[in-house]
């Protein structure tokens, strides 16, 4: 029986200790043993369509798990010297991504593979194996290892904890030297390298192995691109990131999630990825002992069930330590530490296909010039809130936007998610016709917009011209208090669709807010981290829709 077997024979016996992704993927996995698949897709290189059958060579599958038990020697603690065992789960990941191959060449299937899962369940020790193995056994001449990172201390974990296993092991330290820059085999001319976003030596790479680690704080996108692209002319390469969940939204971690996810549950096929995601089904799984292996495979062997339940105990008795317990022990997404909603109050990946004909209210941010525009439209249909956003950015600040901020303007540009205006300032002339986009190609007709009245004065007399009721919203505790907590209290309870929206979803993460000796609230855009305007456009929708919500109720009722 493969590894891969026996561990989804252990999940099918205990459900309720591994989550709906591990099980969905490995469900998969044991599929594919007992039914070669053959996929077929276009070479963009070759320009002709291409047919590849895998199949899973068992021989291949057991090279690195036996080199990393042979070899490979531990650091800390009590572990310290001793020979690394390999837990079930970490075999059988390795199983899978050295296993399965194709049936004419022999090459590898997977290239790129993921590892998210919470600290403390062995992955960095896991990634230092894998390196040394690939550094030494994978028959790759002159093979490039790459430890990569958005901080040169960070990327250098994995390749400090690779070179105490050589210098541990009289094995590989007869073979492999350990210098101040890197590590190297003589034998087929390999080396192993510490880079990070700052390195001057990004270009140029011709990786056989990436180690991506800890992805959840990386910021910047190229650095994922170009050490990926490093691989093109490797014949059978790995990508390999790892990580914990963490505290950045809408950045290199959430992009590369989703699409994870996508593949986990077949909305996306890629035979080329092996995505494996250890995490909470839910939030709320937090106080439930036997759901903390969803997230933590190695509980109780390599990690720590007594310090995790006064882990928990803390975060029970003193709130503020619960995003940090539920993002990096149990692995759910987290906003920082002030943020006003969790990750899992404000994500909802509902969508509707289509929105027409039908009373709505409208809200609008206009932000300064040179910022980011938001408008929104917000409406009822079945008893689900539904959300419809457009936003503008300037057309000369597109490029350094995406630079400076670090957030792919671009790619949502290209989705038809945001709208280029103006040259280096937006011309609000924008936002006009697309409230009138609305109304004419879609039938959806605002009641009021609501607007906040900063530098709108022309902007609200063009829109008074062209038929729209705008309705001042004066900023402070007593406008926004009550439809915050509503907003928030809908958006918890899953009852605002707002089609997924990736900015929307990404601003509302920023969002942070200050709070009165009598507990009212309203948006501190001043201690925003990031962009919040989407939130802000949304805010003045909510505000008349509280405000105004029975004669709102009344129109719609009208209307059916």
């Amino acid at each position: 029986m493969t590894y891969i077997e026996e561990y989804y024979k252990w999940i099918e016996k205990n459900p309720n200790k591994v989550c709906k992704k591990v099980k969905t993927i490995y469900q998969r996995l044991v599929m594919d043993l007992k039914k070669p698949k053959t996929v077929s897709f276009f070479n963009k290189a070759t320009g002709e369509n291409e047919t590849h059958t895998y199949i899973f060579d068992e021989r291949k599958s057991l090279r690195c798990i036996h080199f990393i038990e042979k070899y490979c020697r531990q650091s800390k603690g009590i572990w310290n010297g001793k020979p690394l065992k390999l837990e079930l789960f970490q075999k059988a990941f390795l199983q899978a991504l050295f296993g399965f191959v194709d049936k004419d060449t022999g090459l590898r299937k997977y290239k790129k593979a993921v590892l998210f899962v919470a600290r403390k369940n062995g992955k960095s020790v896991l990634d230092s194996g894998i390196a040394l193995y690939m550094l030494t056994k994978d028959g790759e001449g002159g093979a490039e290892i790459y430890s990569v990172a958005t901080k040169k201390e960070q990327a250098k974990i994995v390749w400090e904890e690779s070179k105490k296993m050589v210098k541990k092991s009289p094995a590989l330290a007869k073979r492999i030297r350990c210098l101040i820059g890197g590590i190297y085999y003589d034998d087929n001319d390999s080396s192993f390298r510490a880079l990070s976003s700052d390195s001057n030596s990004l270009d140029g790479l011709n990786a056989h192995l990436v180690i991506a680690d800890e992805v959840h704080a990386w910021k910047d996108k190229n650095l994922l691109d170009v050490t990926y692209d490093s691989m093109g002319a490797r014949t059978q390469p790995i990508y390999l990131e790892t990580s914990t969940m963490g505290t950045v939204r809408e950045n290199v971690f959430d992009i590369e999630y989703d699409y994870d996810s996508q593949v986990i549950d077949g909305t996306i096929e890629d035979e080329t990825l092996l995505p494996v995601i250890y995490e909470l089904d839910n939030e709320n799984e937090w106080t439930d002992e036997e759901c903390w292996f969803k997230a933590n495979p190695s509980l109780g062997r390599i990690k720590s069930i007594k310090n995790l339940r006064e882990k928990v105990q803390r975060a029970k008795n003193n709130p503020i330590e619960l995003v940090n317990l539920l993002c990096k022990d149990f692995n759910v997404r987290q906003n920082s530490l002030n943020s006003w909603l969790t990750f899992d109050d404000l994500n909802n990946e509902k969508v509707y296909k289509e929105w027409k004909d039908s009373y709505c209210i409208g809200g609008c941010d206009l932000s300064s010039t040179t910022d980011l525009t938001s408008a929104t439209i917000l409406g009822v249909v079945k008893g689900e809130i539904r959300v419809k956003q457009m936003y503008w950015i300037p057309t000369n600040l597109l490029e350094k936007k995406v630079i400076e901020d670090k957030i792919p303007y671009d790619k949502w540009l290209a989705a038809g998610l945001v709208r280029l205006s103006g040259t280096s300032k937006i011309d609000y002339h924008d936002v006009t016709l697309w409230f009138l986009e609305q109304v004419q190609e879609f039938d959806l007709r605002p009641l009021w917009v609501g607007y906040d009245s900063w530098n709108a004065q022309f902007w609200c007399d063009e829109m008074i011209e062209n038929g729209f009721d705008m309705v001042e919203i004066r900023q402070g505790y007593k406008t926004e208090s009550a439809p915050l907590k509503q907003m928030k209290a809908d958006l918890m309870d899953k009852k605002i669709n707002y089609n997924n929206n990736p900015i929307l979803k990404w601003n509302l993460s920023n969002v942070v807010v200050k709070v009165d000796d009598n507990e009212n609230i309203m948006l501190s855009k001043e201690k925003a981290r990031q962009r919040i305007d989407g939130a802000a456009s949304l805010m003045d929708a909510y505000v008349l829709y509280v405000n105004k919500q029975q004669e709102f109720l009344n129109y719609i009722n009208e209307e059916v």
